[in-house]
């Protein structure tokens, strides 16, 4: 053991982890950490202008990198701002170590008014962590550290929590670093899986059904094994985009949800309603199974709560995604599944008739994502923001890219996709990273545009310009009489982000993105386009035109029956 102060130890800890950067804002009761970092090897820090933005670069970092991230910010009023960047970390199942400052340990519990003082701060955040600890001495840092590696790294990855008042941080005294904690791979046992395959080789129409957790487990190229393997054809979640390509001849693409209007997304539901099992991997099937009751679904998820709560009829694997398909491949050899006849002739008739209803269609959204899935590069890393495109993309965007597609989940966040983006790229800086983030959005986190000036974060970010909460405004209009409040004042982005001395340009219409996303990518810099365009119908893609369909979306003249 040597003796270190409790900000040397946190230091080298996470550098014993494979820590190298870490996101946030120093702080007073933060400076014993901070002068530690600085004088520490191997690991820096990007400071940000809010510590919002903090968590959101950390689960940027680690989407696009596979690895931890890492946020730091001071107490009370920070955690508080970071929350809403570990609430979309949640949401997606990232590994986010967010590290906060507390007041000092004789101050604790005592409401005597520190500065930054909460009470009962670890419960800020308990209903968006995983975990959270509490550490009260130099000596007890290192194990803490460990530990939430541990926790990030095993089972569901989601964010975790550490709080360290400032005296641990400065005070010395003996304390023994960890080795990082070795994960083992979870995998069911062979009479599980060979159940499971025999239940699948004898199934007349299968179907996988990938979610994000084949992202987290890194089981992209298992799950492309097992499809081509046992001839059965994938649809993914909007989390499970780009688990296999969507130029694969066994993906169907992403669909969301099972209750939308539109033709081509009724196209795939009836593809997943046909199924008589259905192969999940890593999802939670949130909005329900997309294939019902009638078909055996045979679930394999690392978090053993989602295994049995869909539906009676389940085969649960409980076991990391690429451990337990490459275990259970040799079983469906076995069983026969290869046998079967290959289903491409009926996916790529689907898929034409999912092009089709697009093109009859004539939406405003469609012509313009196409010109963009032109221009932007096939291995870039798009982040969508709340917007039309990004409602648009969830399903229509094509990924053939794992871990390129990056959008906020169920925590549909305005404000999020812009320092997100930033982290990606520190994550990824030889990769194109390009965010689509509509006006509303972008201004709420737009100082960041200093922050990736600063530290030469090029990413390039379209701007779509109409001065307006448009979906909110459409909403009121449409349902309930009239809009209300919901214009807004923008500056001019152009002029905006080269005040920060970053590269501005303007789109004369949603079309010019074609040419100018190839020149901004080219462009050594940050870069914000500013994209004007009018009023769009609402999106009808399945995930979100539902919702204006539900009771408590609309005017009511008595209690709504639950």
């Amino acid at each position: 053991m040597a003796k270190m102060s409790g900000g040397e130890a946190l230091a080298k800890a996470l550098v014993r982890e494979g820590v190298e950067v870490i996101f946030g804002l120093p702080g007073v009761q933060l400076y014993g950490a901070v002068a530690a970092i600085r004088d520490e090897l191997g690991l820096r820090m990007v400071t940000t202008r809010h510590e919002q933005a903090a968590t959101y670069m950390a689960d940027g970092y680690a989407r696009a990198s596979g690895k931890p991230g890492v946020a730091f910010v001071v107490p009370g009023v920070g955690l508080y701002n970071a929350a809403a960047g570990l609430a979309t970390a949640y949401a997606r199942s990232s590994p986010v170590l967010c590290i906060a400052g507390q007041v000092p340990r004789h101050q604790l519990g005592k409401n005597l008014g520190a500065v930054h003082e909460i009470s009962n701060q670890m419960e800020i955040v308990r209903p968006v962590t995983k975990w959270q600890r509490q550490v009260l001495r130099p000596r007890d840092i290192p194990g803490a550290v460990a530990e939430a590696f541990r926790q990030m790294r095993t089972g569901r990855p989601r964010p975790v929590l550490l709080e360290i008042p400032p005296d641990a941080l400065v005070e010395r005294e003996e304390a023994q670093l960890r080795e990082p904690f070795r994960v083992p791979r979870i995998v069911p046992g062979p009479e599980h899986l060979r159940e499971a395959a025999r239940v699948i080789a004898q199934s007349r129409l299968p179907l996988i059904y990938a979610g994000g957790g084949v992202a987290r487990s890194g089981a992209e190229e298992a799950l492309v094994k097992l499809a081509e393997a046992a001839n059965i054809p994938v649809v993914t979640s909007t989390g499970g985009k780009g688990t296999i390509p969507d130029s694969h001849p066994l993906s169907y693409g992403s669909c969301f949800s099972p209750r939308g209007e539109r033709q081509e997304m009724n196209q795939l539901y009836e593809v997943m309603q046909s199924a008589d099992v259905v192969i999940g991997i890593g999802t939670r099937f949130s909005l329900g199974n997309p294939a019902g009751e009638s078909a055996t679904l045979v679930n394999i998820n690392i978090d053993d709560f989602e295994l049995t709560r869909v539906q009676a009829n389940t085969i649960p694997l409980h076991g990391d995604a690429r451990a337990t398909i490459e275990a259970m491949l040799p079983y469906l050899m076995e069983a026969g599944a290869g046998d079967r006849q290959s289903p491409v002739e009926a996916v790529t008739a689907a898929r034409r008739l999912i092009a089709y209803y697009d093109i009859q269609l004539h939406e405003p959204q469609y012509p313009v994502l196409e010109a963009m899935r032109r221009a932007v590069p096939e291995d870039a890393f798009t982040v969508w923001g709340i917007t039309q495109f990004g409602y648009y993309a969830r399903t229509h965007w094509q990924v053939n890219h794992p871990k390129t597609y990056i959008d906020s989940g169920y925590s549909f966040n305005l404000g999020y996709s812009f320092p997100t983006a930033l982290g990606v790229k520190v994550a990824q800086p030889d990769r194109p990273v390009v965010c689509i983030v509509g006006d509303g959005g972008f201004m709420f986190n737009s100082s960041e545009l200093s922050t990736a000036v600063k530290y030469g974060i090029h990413v390039t970010t379209i701007v779509f310009r109409n001065d307006s909460y448009g979906n909110v405004a459409r909403d009121l209009n449409e349902v309930f009489g009239g809009t209300y409040e919901t214009d807004l004042h923008n500056p001019d982005f152009v002029k905006y982000a080269e005040l920060f001395g970053a590269v501005g340009m303007r789109a004369n219409t949603p079309m010019d993105l074609e040419t100018l996303i190839p020149l901004a990518l080219e462009r050594q810099a940050p870069v914000v386009i500013e994209v004007p365009f009018g009023d769009m119908p609402i999106s009808p893609a399945p995930q979100i035109a539902p919702l204006y369909r539900l009771p408590w979306t609309m005017p009511q003249e008595g209690l709504i029956e639950s």
